[in-house]
């Protein structure tokens, strides 16, 4: 090993901006062996690290009575240009290890809607609490105002074009309100004006998400809204909707919430032969529909195996296990988790299709059906 290759070594595998940085990083490294300048940075801000993205929790505030929106002000690196409908990974530290999962954020940049000056350079997600969700449950009743976060970066393809299409309809249920919220809010902020009609369902007025502020819009004229609620009215199927939104064929759709309305709605446009004005945002796994075959999980490279059932994610189970594991978004899209299946079957829980041996599979989705082997 050369002298520079030496001297630059404590920070090989830190990236910087320029040699210059780089060099001015290994230099003050070298002074402060064994600590890194961003173990320093960290002793002095928590939220000042160029290894990863970093979060502190400003405020937790109960929307209803199993949802709450959650605002985090970013550390350094932290990109505030992300589009309205993405999604931001948080990592929360549980029992002793950092437990991930990705929502759609609810702000948009550069609009602020907490009141003060506090909510300036934050973003936020809105959260509902899902009974077999531990971090979810955590998020909304556990979650501490001051609580530092892991952050992935914001991404995602369910956004809006630019300039706006001359007609859009949102068909959205549940929780499937939350990134279109934070497009309601960049069309309302940019003053935009084009034909928006939102049909939302909700099972009670008490369930209503950001009611205060769809109705502003709608009175505002921004939106044309209807509100559904399920309890009482039934549900939003083909039929409704094409009541609801006779010229629904001529608008480009933005829909998202449970499998079982997604479905229908993309049955419904793939019929009329239309299925390229639906754009469709799917953020939950539908678990408990796969069933409990489960298995072994063995993971080649180290050994070590884990008992799961049949709805623990293979990458849970190497996380529970402490097998080191590749991921990104850990919602079936980004690709950043897949791996080689050396032996055994899993299933896809969000279309219960199975995979064998000599596949490449997406871990985040993906649980076992039997005994397997994992190239990991």
């Amino acid at each position: 090993m050369g002298w520079l290759e030496r001297f630059e070594e404590p920070v090989a595998d830190v990236a910087a901006r320029s040699r210059a940085a780089h060099w001015a990083r290994a230099a003050f490294s070298r002074i402060t062996t064994p600590l890194l300048p961003d173990d320093y940075l960290h002793l002095a801000n928590p939220l000042w690290s160029a290894r990863e993205l970093r979060g502190k929790v400003v405020s937790v505030t109960p929307e209803t009575e199993d949802t709450a929106t959650i605002r985090i002000r970013p550390g350094w690196g932290f990109s505030f240009d992300y589009e309205p409908g993405q999604y931001v990974g948080i990592g929360v530290l549980m029992e002793g290890r950092w437990t991930w999962r990705s929502y759609s954020l609810t702000s948009a940049p550069g609009v602020e809607h907490a009141a003060g000056d506090s909510s300036r350079g934050t973003i936020s997600i809105t959260v509902k609490a899902m009974p077999e969700g531990f971090l979810s449950s955590h998020l909304v009743n556990g979650l501490r105002e001051g609580t530092v976060v892991r952050l992935a970066a914001p991404q995602g393809e369910f956004v809006l074009p630019d300039p706006l299409p001359p007609k859009i309809l949102f068909a959205t249920a549940g929780s499937g309100i939350t990134p279109i919220i934070s497009m309601l809010r960049m069309i309302g902020h940019r003053g935009q004006s084009t034909d928006i009609r939102v049909v939302h369902s909700t099972p009670t007025p008490a369930d209503l998400l950001f009611a205060e502020e769809l109705s502003e819009l709608a009175s505002a004229g921004v939106i044309d809204l209807h509100i559904q609620y399920t309890r009482s009215d039934g549900k939003v199927d083909p039929n409704r909707l094409a009541q609801l939104v006779p010229d629904w064929r001529e608008r480009q759709t933005w829909a998202c919430g449970p499998t079982g309305f997604l479905d229908a709605v993309h049955g419904m446009y793939a019929e009329a032969d239309v299925a390229s004005h639906l754009h469709i945002e799917r953020f939950a796994l539908e678990r408990g529909a796969v069933g409990a075959q489960g298995g072994t999980v063995t993971f080649g490279r180290t050994g070590q195996s884990a008992e799961v059932d049949g709805a623990t994610t293979l990458l849970e189970a190497g996380e529970q296990a402490g097998v080191l594991m590749p991921f990104g978004c850990r919602m079936g899209i980004c690709q950043s988790c897949v791996v080689m299946l050396d032996k055994g079957c899993v299933r896809d829980l969000r279309s219960g299709v199975e995979h064998v041996e000599g596949e490449r599979i997406q871990t985040c989705i993906s649980a076992a059906a039997g005994d397997c082997t994992l190239d990991v």
